[in-house]
């Protein structure tokens, strides 16, 4: 049940889905991988909405390179881990919500117990390896996947519904180059926002889920929506998707 002061907290939204979809979020727990440009904005609008246990795993500290993008980062932080960072922002954001903090690297022997518990899982990565581990991760266990990922003034996100939707491996079958790639504090910010409205939209079963791969282009303000389809040769997902069913359960 809602306290008193959640109901004063959280009046604005729940003229949009009421009591219930509030307790909905407040019962909801997130993994979010990665707190960093991404993880950063999506875990403080999910703290701020309501979103009861917000987990999050990343194996970096703050530096000072991050101060540009990583908003929940501050000088202060410089050294400290950035999963107990983040922690420390959330919790004075909202003490009404849990925080679950993991200062690890993501690996195969461990994706699966990270995940296993959530409602829904947060591609907030900077690497396509651990990306698709979570990509396996969601198939396995059915639990949705939205991913972001940005680079310059541009970035792209997309909802993976396990068994209905092309999944991260069905667009981008390649693994890309790693590298230190260029960024502006702005894009992550608008990437973050776009997965988190996706996050609470799936939580809420509000909308209809981003199953195209959304592009955003920062320097002619353009958002483009491309359609993706599953592929029957994909190495993680193969025939499982249905194309006549959309949408979360």
């Amino acid at each position: 049940m809602l306290s008193e002061q959640e109901l004063q907290r959280y009046q604005r939204q729940i003229m949009m889905f009421n009591e219930e979809g509030q307790e909905r979020l407040k019962r909801s727990r997130v993994f979010i991988a990665g707190g960093g440009g991404l993880g950063c904005p999506i875990a403080l609008y999910l703290a701020v909405a309501g979103v009861g246990c917000i987990d999050i795993a990343d194996r970096d500290v703050v530096e000072q390179t991050n101060l540009n993008r990583q908003v929940l980062h501050w000088e202060k932080d410089i050294g400290k881990p950035k999963v107990l960072s983040i922690e420390e922002k959330l919790r004075e954001i909202n003490p009404n919500i849990n925080v679950i903090t993991r200062h690890v690297s993501i690996t195969e022997d461990n994706v699966l117990e990270f995940v296993k518990d959530a409602d829904i899982i947060v591609d907030a990565l900077d690497n396509f390896s651990a990306r698709y581990l979570l990509n396996n991760a969601a198939l396995q266990t059915g639990i949705p996947l939205v991913h972001g990922g940005i680079r310059g003034f541009d970035g792209q996100v997309m909802t993976v519904i396990p068994g209905k939707t092309a999944c991260l491996n069905c667009v981008f079958p390649h693994t890309p180059p790693e590298e230190v790639f260029p960024v502006i504090g702005v894009t992550p910010g608008i990437i973050g926002m776009l997965q988190a409205n996706e996050v609470l939209k799936c939580l809420l079963r509000m909308g209809e889920p981003l199953e195209g791969l959304l592009v955003w282009d920062g320097l002619n303000s353009r958002m483009d929506i491309f359609a993706v389809k599953c592929r029957d040769d994909c190495e993680a997902c193969g025939n499982l998707t249905d194309n006549s069913s959309t949408g979360p359960d």
